[in-house]
């Protein structure tokens, strides 16, 4: 049995590496993730570099005194003046980037959720408290109050705590995302070849031929896909990692930041990676094995491309954390058990869920197929 297996295993691992494609898909992709993750670091730093000239023109329906037109030209504000109907047709045509309206001593941002318009909220905020704070020490000292006293009664002081931020949270949690793609998009040529490639070429038929069980066939194609996904998996991890290297040196946004991953991390992300490659390529053999042609086979395995890679993202951007009900739902899990990972928190619990619960599910998927395998009337139908 281990040898009618261990021959299976060879065979598919020849024809593997021998195919062209199976091994652009294995070596090629992983090369994506580089550029994906440098892109979006460049894309941050544009975006917490802009230039002030580009939201700076704001729309003011009412006469500003010396003092606030002071404090605007201090700002770097392009003051524009006129009644709030003007001011709107302004904004409308792009011509300014928010405008304020005023009634009494209340003031009123008009604001839409362009990217300019969310700066130009900011450094309008920025010019209101600079504003407020003059008018605060102006009354003060008229009254003979000393401003100091009271608008220094409390002082404020900024620690940081945490060695990453937003941006580098963001780079290195999207990168694993990004690994579990890669993976997902390696194994389901492999899959797709070894089942209903094989099947539409009518070799499946002559190998069935031979005294070797269907159990034995059905592992030596798991474990030949597996393997594809898991070289996948740490080349696109290794990567990762390089690029975090590469971003950390060409962008400012990174400075005085630890972006690597931690020694943990990286071991935990491996076996998750291993975990995550099991998993993915039972469930692509399964699904290819129903098909009967390559083409159909491919269509049916595609959608999974995106499943791998957006529920994690949509959680990512909601800040949900790993439960021990989440860890055991597929796809979703292997996200959040890094995600929490990679912030410091451990659970070993969610981490056993996690892994045992691939497991149950690659165990379901292999008797699924081997089923499938022993039935003619699935394995040969056109």
């Amino acid at each position: 049995m281990k040898s009618n297996l261990w021959n299976i295993l060879k065979k598919e691992l020849r024809e593997l590496f021998r195919d062209k494609k199976s091994l652009s898909m294995m070596l090629i992709i992983p090369v994506f993730i580089p550029l994906i993750m440098l892109g979006m670091s460049a894309l941050f730093e544009a975006q917490t570099e802009k230039d002030t000239s580009e939201y700076n023109k704001i729309g003011f329906a009412y006469s500003l005194s010396k003092e606030e037109k002071s404090i605007a030209k201090q700002m770097d504000i392009k003051v524009v003046e006129g009644n709030e109907k003007e001011l709107k047709e302004k904004y409308k045509n792009g011509e300014i980037n928010l405008y304020v309206t005023k009634k009494a001593n209340q003031y009123t941002l008009n604001i839409d959720s362009s990217d300019n318009s969310v700066y130009a909220k900011s450094l309008t905020e920025q010019y209101f408290n600079t504003y407020k704070s003059y008018l605060q020490q102006t009354y003060l000292t008229q009254n003979n109050i000393d401003a100091g006293s009271v608008l220094n009664i409390i002082t404020i002081k900024e620690k940081s705590i945490e060695e990453d931020n937003y941006f580098a949270d963001f780079i290195k949690n999207y990168a694993f995302l990004f690994v579990i793609m890669a993976i997902t998009v390696s194994a389901t040529y492999p899959a797709t070849d070894t089942t209903a490639g094989e099947k539409e070429r009518g070799t499946l038929e002559t190998l069935l031929t031979f005294p070797i069980k269907s159990k034995d066939i059905i592992l030596g194609k798991f474990l030949s896909v597996t393997l594809s996904s898991i070289i996948t998996g740490v080349i696109s991890f290794i990567l990762a990692i390089i690029s975090l290297v590469i971003a950390k040196g060409a962008f400012s946004i990174y400075e005085g930041l630890d972006i690597m991953f931690s020694p943990f991390t990286v071991v935990m992300a491996f076996i998750i990676i291993i975990v995550y490659s099991f998993f993915i390529s039972g469930l692509c053999i399964s699904i290819a094995s129903t098909s009967k042609t390559f083409k159909e086979a491919q269509s049916a395995l595609t959608p999974l491309t995106f499943v791998s890679l957006f529920p994690g993202m949509i959680a990512f951007m909601i800040s949900v954390g790993a439960t021990p009900l989440l860890s055991i739902v597929p796809f979703l899990n292997y996200s959040l058990i890094f995600t929490d990972i990679n912030a410091g928190n451990v659970n070993w619990l969610n981490i056993a869920l996690m892994i045992i619960s691939s497991f149950v599910y690659i165990a379901i998927v292999l008797y699924y197929i081997i089923k499938q395998y022993k039935s003619e009337k699935i394995l040969f139908s056109k």
